[in-house]
């Protein structure tokens, strides 16, 4: 059991690997990004499992099993007796690292939300003070900011923030593709999306397949929006809108909020300008029932009584 978590696990990561360089992915952003999810998942628990398959081996059954088995033990004969033998180093070793790997896992997830959580109570706190409503783009925060900026601030409480200076910068048509853009990311909750990825890159910095993920992750994020927002305008103008961002020196979004225009800019133009061939519908049904399949096996793994 332990070799067929460790052999999904790197599976996982090679597909990461390979998924960051690939370009079919901005021909069904969605479908993409729910790949990437279940690649993140499966990575994280069969990673932890297959230490864990392997600490507990000589308890029998699967890593659940093992896991219960190995505190009733405790239990009954106190931790470090009548439990993994003191001369079986590697086992104890997995066995730390796996519980650590799992708590860190869970510790980092959660003091990222809990970050992004604190930034954007902050800045609305700021926005109370600074922000008011305008007539002219009813339901839309502007500040009086003579820099292009244009974000969301999600939750429960969702806010979509425009500058004084988008308001001049933009043309009418360029400007409902933007909050077209900003109303698709708090709608289909993208910060949620971006969250696992964030806390990832925050804890493993130095790993370059974990920078990579996070920034296709992101650029999908917006390739998804952008096209949400074409069913309310045209492509041209939200690329003619994100080009004038881009040539204005857009002022970059808050901590905890989605912008409009960021990263990988000219290829978000490019694809709304020409965009290519959607993916066959067979081609993404097959995608998304194989990242549903991918991110149950893990969870069924650890459960398997073998």
């Amino acid at each position: 059991m332990a070799a067929v978590l460790a052999a999904l696990a790197m599976a996982c990561a090679v597909g990461a690997w390979r998924l960051t360089s690939a370009r079919w992915p901005w021909r069904a952003p969605r479908a993409a990004i729910l790949l990437w999810q279940s690649l993140g998942v499966t990575w994280g628990l069969a990673s932890v499992g297959a230490l864990l398959a392997y600490a507990l081996e000589p308890y029998g059954g699967g890593v659940v099993y093992g896991l219960r088995a190995f505190v009733q033990s405790a239990i009954s004969f106190g931790m470090g007796y009548g439990l993994l033998q003191p001369y079986d180093l590697p086992r104890v070793g997995a066995l730390a690292s796996g519980l650590t790997l799992l708590a860190l896992l869970i510790v980092v997830l959660l003091v990222a939300g809990f970050q992004t959580l604190r930034a954007r109570r902050r800045h609305r706190v700021l926005l109370s003070l600074i922000a008011h409503d305008d007539p002219g783009v009813p339901g839309v925060r502007v500040v009086d900011h003579p820099g292009a900026a244009a974000y969301c601030l999600p939750g429960l409480r969702s806010e979509v923030v425009v500058s004084a200076g988008t308001l001049t910068l933009l043309d009418r048509d360029e400007l409902t593709a933007v909050l077209a853009h900003e109303a698709a990311h708090v709608r289909e909750r993208h910060d949620l999306v971006l969250l696992p990825f964030t806390a990832l890159k925050w804890a493993l910095p130095w790993l370059s397949v974990v920078r990579n993920a996070h920034s296709s992750v992101a650029l999908l994020v917006e390739m998804a929006a952008d096209d949400r927002a074409r069913r309310y305008c045209s492509p041209r103008r939200l690329a003619t809108a994100l080009l004038r961002f881009g040539t204005a020196g857009a002022v970059p979004a808050p901590n905890g909020a989605i912008g409009a225009a960021g990263e990988h800019v000219m290829a978000r133009v490019n694809r709304l300008i020409k965009p290519g061939a959607v993916l066959p519908r067979r081609f993404r049904y097959s995608l998304i029932t194989f990242s549903v399949l991918l991110s149950a096996s893990a969870p069924l793994l650890w459960i398997y009584p073998g």
